[in-house]
């Protein structure tokens, strides 16, 4: 590897009385993704952002998952927010912007991502149902919010046609991991793409 190309990765941890976490993220991967969250729902979704987004995952959550996923599915988010924002340092050379849409059978959504360092989430998704399997659907906004609080980043999140819950969201995750991809590529100049001079506020 050139000497003057930062290996753009980062490692956290949170712990409080709700949740104990670890994760390593490394952006420029092979989409290789260990996750166990205690929520398998969530534990496939991560899987198939990091093969979408190529990006290599190693996520350890511990929750109180008898109370509910709500604390586990936050901080995870909040976790995976803060690696995203320390590898990719001043985001110099990066696209910046991403956009995908994605597919699967009834279900289209469409994600697109500014890396700006202003966080915000619109979120357009309607579910059918309150629940995929014993998850709450609700929890899925709450996880990109605290992604884009902690990453910093802009996302506008909007599912155009679907019914089917499960590919609802897998269609979420799926050109939220394909924007990002295509937000975090590194161009031949290492620029930072803002006439301002930085993204980083």
């Amino acid at each position: 590897m050139n000497d003057d190309v930062k290996v753009r990765s980062a490692h956290r941890m949170r712990t409080t009385k709700e949740t104990d976490i670890e994760a390593r993220l490394a952006i420029d991967g092979e989409g290789l993704a260990t996750v166990d969250t205690g929520i398998g729902f969530l534990d496939h979704m991560l899987e198939l952002f990091a093969h979408h987004a190529a990006v290599d995952l190693q996520l350890k959550a511990t929750g109180d998952l008898h109370v509910d996923c709500h604390h586990t599915v936050e901080d995870v988010a909040l976790v995976l927010g803060e690696c995203v924002g320390e590898a990719l340092g001043d985001k110099s050379g990066v696209q910046r912007f991403g956009s995908a849409y994605v597919p699967l059978d009834e279900s289209l959504s469409r994600v697109v991502i500014d890396l700006s360092g202003r966080p915000y989430l619109q979120w357009k998704v309607a579910f059918t149902s309150d629940r995929v399997g014993d998850f709450p659907t609700e929890l899925f906004e709450d996880f990109f919010r605290a992604f884009s609080d902690r990453a910093r980043v802009t996302l506008h999140v909007e599912t155009l046609h679907g019914t089917n819950n499960h590919h609802i969201i897998e269609t979420v995750f799926k050109a939220f991991a394909r924007s990002f991809r295509q937000a975090a590529e590194l161009g031949g100049k290492r620029l930072i793409p803002s006439t301002k001079g930085t993204l980083r506020d």
